[in-house]
C-alpha cells in the first residue's frame, strides 16, 4: 500500500473514530440552538439523563421538524398519531417490515415506492376497488402472492 494510500486510510479512520466519540457523548443542552432549545423545552430537565444517541436522534428530529413546512408539520402529526394508535404487537411489525424494506437492494426499494406513488394516484374509488380485491382472493391466491413477493429474482 502507498503511503498517500494509507495516509488517507488513516485520516479516514480517524474521522470516523472522531464521529464515534461526539456521538458517544451526545448533544449538551447549550449545543443546540435556540431554535431546538426553544421546541424541546419540555426535555430540557431530562436532557442529560438521556442515553447519547437518543439525545442524537432527538436533536436531528428538532432540525427536520423546524425545515418543514406547515402542511409537512400536520403530516407528521397525523402520523405520529396513527402511530400512537397502534398496538405493541402493530408497532413491531411495522418496524420489522421497515428493516425488511432497508434491507432490499436499491432498486427493488425504488420500485416499491413507484409502486406507492401509483397508488397515490389512484381516485379514492380506485383504491377502493383495489382493496377489496385484494381483500377477496383466497388464502391460496394470497399464498401465492406472497411467495412471489418474497422471490425477487421471480420477478425479473
Amino acid at each position: 500500500m502507498s503511503s498517500a494510500r494509507r495516509i488517507a486510510a488513516l485520516a479516514w479512520l480517524t474521522m470516523l473514530l472522531a464521529c464515534a466519540i461526539a456521538q458517544a457523548d451526545g448533544v449538551a443542552w447549550e449545543d443546540l440552538s435556540e431554535a431546538q432549545r426553544e421546541l424541546l423545552a419540555g426535555q430540557a430537565e431530562g436532557w442529560s439523563d438521556l442515553e447519547p444517541a437518543r439525545q442524537e436522534q432527538i436533536a436531528r428530529g428538532a432540525l427536520r421538524w423546524l425545515d418543514m413546512s406547515p402542511r409537512e408539520r400536520g403530516l407528521a402529526q397525523e402520523r405520529f398519531a396513527r402511530w400512537r394508535g397502534l398496538t405493541d404487537e402493530q408497532r413491531a411489525m411495522v418496524r420489522e417490515r421497515y428493516q425488511e424494506y432497508r434491507n432490499l437492494p436499491a432498486a427493488d426499494r425504488e420500485r416499491i415506492r413507484e409502486t406507492y406513488r401509483n397508488f397515490r394516484r389512484l381516485t379514492p374509488d380506485q383504491r377502493q376497488e383495489l382493496r377489496r380485491r385484494f381483500r377477496d382472493l383466497s388464502p391460496d391466491q394470497l399464498r401465492r402472492l406472497r411467495e412471489r413477493r418474497l422471490r425477487p429474482a421471480d420477478r425479473r
